[in-house]
C-alpha cells in the first residue's frame, strides 16, 4: 500500500506549543482568535500557524529581551529566525513522513502519561483533557520523528586511518598547544572603601615583600605568609598553567612582560596590589599525531556529520514547495543606498 501523507490540517506543526496551566485555564476570551490560526507558511504537506510563530516568538523574546525592549530591527531579525527555525523542522518533518519513519508508541506513551500525571491535580485538567491530549501526542510524536531523522542522517561512517591522518595534517591549528604560562601571585588585599593613603601604604608593604624576593626570600613561603588570595594561598600562590588571555588585562599585560623566574611590580587590582611571578613558560607547538589522534578522529567525525545534516536541509529547502507570508513581520532595515 502507499504510503499517504497525512491531511495538510491533521499535522500542523506544535513544537513551539508550550502548554501550562495558564493554557488550560485560559477563558474564552484568551484563545487564540480565528485570525491567529491563520497559515503562516506551508512546507510541503506541513503547515505553520501564526500562532506557532507567535508563541515561538514570546519564548525566544523572554529569554532574549529581558533587559529591556528591543529596538523594532531587532525585533525583525529575530522575527526571521524564529520562523526559519519553525520552517526547518517543517522541512525535516515532512521528510521524516516521506522516509516512513515511525516514532516509538511506548517512549510516546510514556511522555503523554507523564504529562498527566503532571496536571492531574489541576481542577481544569479533566476538562481539558480530551481537547489537549491528542495536541500533546502529536507534539510528542513530531519532536519524535525529528530527532529520529536527525540521528539517522548524523550517523556517517566512521574516518580510515588515512583520512585521520590527512584531516591533522591539513588542520595543524587544532592540534597546535597554545602558549602557557605558569603564574604565581602574592595578593594583599585593600577594602575597595578604603581611602587612597590604605592603598599607598598596601603598595609600600607588596615593594617591601619584592625587594625581599629580590633578596633571595622564597616567594611561595612569602605568599604563604602574607598573600590573601584564598584560592592560591595554600599552593604557595601557585596559579597553575594558564592559556594566554586567562588573566584580566592588566595581569596578564604584567605577566607577558616578565621573564621566567622574574616578579613584577607591584600592581592594582580591584581586590588589592599583586606581586606575579612567571614560574615557567610553554611556547606553542604541534602535538604529534599519535597523541591527538582519537581527538582528530572525534573531530573528523563531528565535522562530518555536520555536513551530512547541513547538507540534507540545503537539498531540502530546495526541493520543498514553500508559501511563506511575512506580512506581518516588521520590515528589516535596507541599506542606505547612499552609504558606501
Amino acid at each position: 500500500m502507499a504510503h499517504k501523507t497525512p491531511p495538510l490540517k491533521q499535522i500542523s506543526l506544535i513544537f513551539a506549543v508550550l502548554f501550562s496551566v495558564g493554557v488550560m485555564s485560559a477563558s474564552a476570551a484568551d484563545q487564540p482568535s480565528v485570525d491567529e490560526q491563520s497559515v503562516f507558511a506551508t512546507v510541503g504537506k506541513v503547515a505553520i500557524s501564526w500562532q506557532d510563530v507567535q508563541t515561538e516568538y514570546r519564548s525566544a523574546a523572554k529569554n532574549k529581551f529581558f533587559h529591556g525592549k528591543p529596538s523594532d530591527e531587532v525585533v525583525a531579525e529575530l522575527q526571521r529566525t524564529v520562523a526559519d527555525k519553525l520552517i526547518t523542522n517543517a522541512l525535516v518533518l515532512n521528510e521524516a513522513y516521506r522516509r516512513k519513519l515511525k516514532p516509538d508508541s511506548k517512549t510516546i506513551n510514556q511522555q503523554v502519561a507523564d504529562y498527566e500525571t503532571k496536571f492531574s491535580n489541576d481542577p481544569k485538567w479533566p476538562e481539558a483533557r480530551t481537547r489537549l491530549l491528542p495536541i500533546i501526542t502529536k507534539r510528542f510524536e513530531s519532536e519524535a520523528l525529528v530527532k529520529m531523522l536527525e540521528n539517522n542522517v548524523r550517523k556517517v561512517p566512521a574516518p580510515t586511518a588515512a583520512q585521520v591522518q590527512a584531516y591533522y595534517t591539513s588542520h595543524p591549528g587544532k592540534f597546535t598547544t597554545p602558549k602557557e604560562q605558569r603564574v604565581s601571585v602574592i595578593l594583599l588585599k585593600v577594602d575597595p572603601s578604603a581611602g587612597e593613603d590604605a592603598w599607598e601604604q598596601t603598595k609600600a608593604d607588596a615593594k617591601t615583600l619584592l625587594r625581599q624576593i629580590r633578596e633571595g626570600e622564597d616567594f611561595a613561603e612569602m605568599a604563604r605568609q602574607y598573600s590573601r588570595d584564598s584560592q592560591t594561598v595554600d599552593q604557595g600562590g601557585d596559579m597553575g598553567y594558564l592559556h594566554e588571555g586567562m588573566l584580566p588585562g592588566l595581569p596578564q599585560e604584567t605577566v607577558n612582560k616578565l621573564q621566567v623566574g622574574e616578579v613584577s611590580e607591584p600592581v592594582r587590582l580591584l581586590e588589592g596590589i599583586a606581586l606575579f611571578r612567571l614560574t615557567e613558560q610553554k611556547t606553542p607547538g604541534l602535538s604529534n599525531f599519535n597523541s591527538v589522534k582519537q581527538r582528530a578522529k572525534e573531530l573528523l567525525t563531528s565535522e562530518e556529520s555536520d555536513k551530512a545534516w547541513d547538507t540534507l536541509l540545503a537539498e531540502l529547502r530546495k526541493k520543498t514547495p514553500m508559501k511563506v507570508d511575512e506580512s506581518r513581520f516588521l520590515p528589516l532595515k535596507t541599506p542606505d543606498a547612499t552609504t558606501k
